[in-house]
């Protein structure tokens, strides 16, 4: 049961990350300023193209989609390696973006002024912490 509801958290959230990638990607414009992280003076540090933005999105769709696989939610079968590789990857990726680069992003970010800075503490680095945990939980109870 636990790994039927962490696999379904985990694709409600990669789906809502992914569809707001989406959204950027065909031009949205509503939250861009609060999604990048940005310098002590206001300039953003990354600089996606639309292309990079639309692969983003598609990745995170396929992880969510993963997940259903993966909490047994939706009956697939995988290549072996990919339950055996990716359910360590992908949490391990997850904290990776959750302890940051010591700058702009993750706990240990130094800059703390944008706006990106105060939602990154608030809200996206724990919700990274959170996709760890779950994804823990699915691989370790699978």
């Amino acid at each position: 049961m636990i790994i039927q509801i962490s696999g379904i958290l985990l694709f409600v959230i990669f789906v809502l990350i992914s569809g707001i990638h989406f959204y950027w990607a065909f031009g949205g414009k509503w939250g861009v300023d609060a999604a990048l992280p940005s310098n002590g003076e206001g300039e953003r540090v990354l600089k996606p193209r639309q292309i990079d933005t639309f692969a983003v999105a598609a990745v995170f769709a396929g992880i969510g989609v993963f997940y259903l696989v993966m909490g047994t939610v939706v009956l697939i079968d995988l290549p072996l390696w990919m339950p055996k590789y990716l359910g360590w990857i992908f949490p391990f990726v997850f904290l990776i973006r959750a302890v940051g680069d010591f700058k702009y992003l993750g706990i240990f970010k130094k800059e703390k002024r944008s706006l990106f800075a105060q939602l990154d503490t608030k809200y996206y680095s724990p919700l990274c912490l959170f996709i760890t945990f779950l994804a823990v939980l699915v691989q370790v109870f699978r």
